[in-house]
């Protein structure tokens, strides 16, 4: 393409696939979150349910595999087996971002899975940047030309500004997401992409109409590292400064409980045991992206297959062990907090 997308998210792809891109220093803060062992759970591993219902459709266990990739010839076979390795499990699929898409239709190819994962929860993906540029019909479009039944807005400031020729003008974006949940007939959902949503944020989003987000926090996949990587010297050198940047994970999903918002956790998740945790501080669900990507580029769908299936056997374990017989009982079981997530708590409120 003219700008080069199709070259930029062909490099991601291949740094994700092996580079050093997560977060060093910063974690989640989900290993500052401990469950309380229930001794005498009163259950049995068949009376567990992991089901739940994200934007309308019923999930066979609370997890999303995160928008990724799209626009490239390699992106077309992964979002098709990623899609695939959800229909199996009866998760929810992203799709990258649609821009490369929505300025080249031919790559909507790269887009389309609806034909491989027929039940599938799946979401659509557009930076806010652009789609406050598009008139709703045009984003609408988007939308219905691969079958999604919700789109994911994304706000990724941080990645852009060390992007080379990535966006500098982030005006407009809460009047575009306000515009386009009011508008649009489909679900909307906000997201970050690595450095989450602080509670004012949430706070400004619900007032806006928003009624799901996804937090993203840091502590998973940096993509101001990505960028940096992917750089000139002066973007590796900006983010090199900034790569630490974001709230972790646990701290928002933590900041936006009690605000009445469907809000998925994603950023940094490796483990049914993250799973159980974000659920237990009040998520729905919860996004995975880099290891289910890593586990495919290792060892193909079978391999993405037996990630996500580690993923709900660890998160049924965590329930037993915790005595919770559903995923709403989990969501009200004790958990005991640490000392730095206790000061982003102070920080940033939250119930």
């Amino acid at each position: 393409m003219p700008d080069g997308i199709s070259e930029r998210k062909r490099a991601h792809l291949e740094l994700c696939a092996d580079g050093e891109v997560e977060y060093q220093r910063k974690t989640t803060l989900l290993d500052e979150v401990d469950l309380v062992h229930e001794a005498l759970p009163e259950l049995a591993t068949s009376d567990l349910s992991t089901e739940t219902t994200l934007l309308g459709k019923t999930l066979r266990a609370p997890l999303l595999i995160t928008g990724m990739t799209g626009g490239t010839s390699e992106a077309t076979a992964i979002n098709r087996d990623l899609a695939m390795v959800a229909e199996a499990h009866g998760i929810a699929f992203g799709l990258g971002s649609q821009r490369a898409m929505q300025r080249e239709p031919t790559l909507a190819s790269t887009f389309e899975v609806r034909a491989h994962a027929p039940t599938a929860l799946v979401l659509a993906n557009l930076g806010v940047v652009q789609a406050a540029q598009l008139a709703t019909a045009d984003v609408e479009r988007l939308v219905r030309a691969i079958d999604a039944d919700a789109v994911c807005l994304h706000c990724n400031p941080a990645q852009e500004l060390i992007q080379p020729g990535g966006d500098r003008d982030f005006r407009g974006g809460l009047a575009a997401i306000a515009r386009l949940v009011r508008e649009l007939p489909c679900a909307v959902v906000v997201k970050e992409t690595g450095c989450g949503i602080s509670r004012a944020t949430a706070e400004r989003l619900r007032d806006a109409g928003v009624r799901a987000i996804d937090v993203s926090g840091a502590g998973g996949t940096s993509w101001v590292k990505v960028e940096a990587l992917r750089g000139d010297p002066a973007a590796h050198a900006l983010g090199s400064e900034f790569a630490e940047w974001g709230i972790p994970t646990a701290a928002a999903v933590l900041g936006v409980r009690g605000l009445g918002l469907s809000c998925i956790a994603s950023g940094g998740i490796r483990s049914g045991l993250d799973v159980a945790k974000v659920i237990a501080l009040g998520a729905v669900a919860a996004g995975v992206a880099l290891p289910v990507f890593r586990a495919y580029t290792a060892g193909g769908t079978e391999g993405a297959r037996k990630f996500v299936a580690g993923l709900v056997d660890g998160l049924r374990t965590a329930m037993l062990l915790t005595g919770a017989r559903d995923l709403a009982t989990l969501g009200r079981v004790p958990f005991v907090t640490g000392p730095m997530l206790e000061t982003w708590m102070k920080l940033g409120g939250g119930e």
